[in-house]
């Protein structure tokens, strides 16, 4: 009984040890777009005013929980009944993330002309307060099931043929680590002006450290949002390229004297430019029609 009883706890040891492994990979994989997500939802979960910007993020937080929900059993179902429908929706996501990517470097270098609306000075009501996070939250709640789902068959892709537990363990707990993680560095990051305006406030002296300290942290704010912008961009065609290269079959091995990361960077954004090309011209023709 003892032997057997031990025995069993060598398998579970064994069964957690391969976990944390698959675990590992899967996080580094999807990083990447960890990073882009980060600074997407910075962005959304930004603008309101101070009292209201934790209560909206809980709400995105709520809603983003609640997608992974809807997700994580179907993504479950792909893999145990039609795995190959994995690696197409990985591939798929792959050409989303490189054709958001190339999207970002091209409106950088050729910014569009956007449509400038009239300003209103009109005081709003309670309501149109409420019917105006109502939106964004709904708008960021939208823009998470998309990362999500690209998070989570991201993940499911590196557990491929792996027993199902495995991959329901492995896949959830990158699904839980994702939102988390994001959105409490999110929360972080929105509240980073409101910490310096408060060391300001306290400060009694003009050259004080903690007045220095604050200042730095509200000026800081849009600069990490746009630092993040960049970083997420660079990390979505690493992710893309990523992608291409290990799930395509005549990509591997392409540009075999570079380094890994700089070959998935440049399939990334070559792949990327050529599905925003194909993008452009379809919106070309249908504008015109």
């Amino acid at each position: 009984m003892a032997s057997g009883f031990f025995a069993l706890l060598d398998d579970i040891a064994a069964i957690m040890d391969d976990v944390a492994v698959m675990s590992k990979v899967a996080a580094k994989k999807t990083a990447g777009i960890l990073g882009d997500d980060l600074a997407v939802n910075a962005e959304k979960a930004s603008g309101f005013i101070s009292s209201r910007e934790l209560p909206v993020l809980w709400a995105i937080t709520k809603g983003s929980f609640l997608n992974k929900i809807i997700i994580l059993p179907v993504a479950f179902l792909l893999s145990a009944f039609l795995p190959l429908a994995v690696i197409i929706i990985l591939v798929f996501g792959g050409l989303y993330l490189a054709y958001e990517g190339a999207e970002k470097i091209y409106e950088y270098f050729f910014p569009h002309a956007h449509v400038k609306s009239d300003v209103s000075l009109e005081t709003l009501t309670e309501d149109q307060i409420l019917a105006f996070e109502k939106e964004k939250i709904k708008s960021a709640i939208v823009t998470d099931f998309i990362l999500s789902v690209e998070i989570i068959i991201i993940a499911l892709g590196t557990v491929v043929g792996k027993p199902i537990s495995s991959q329901i363990i492995v896949v959830t707990i990158i699904a839980i680590i994702a939102t988390v993680g994001v959105y409490g560095i999110v929360a972080l990051i929105v509240r980073m002006d409101e910490a310096g305006l408060k060391l300001i406030q306290i400060s009694a002296k003009d050259k004080s450290f903690t007045k220095t300290l604050g200042t730095i942290l509200v000026q800081a704010l849009p600069k990490v949002i746009k630092s993040l912008s960049v970083i997420g961009t660079i990390a979505l065609l690493l992710v893309a390229g990523g992608i291409f290269v290990h799930e395509i079959a005549f990509l591997h091995g392409f540009l075999p004297n570079l380094p890994p990361i700089v070959t998935e960077f440049i399939v990334g954004l070559v792949i990327g430019g050529l599905v925003l090309g194909i993008v452009t011209l379809i919106k070309k023709i249908f504008v015109k029609k």
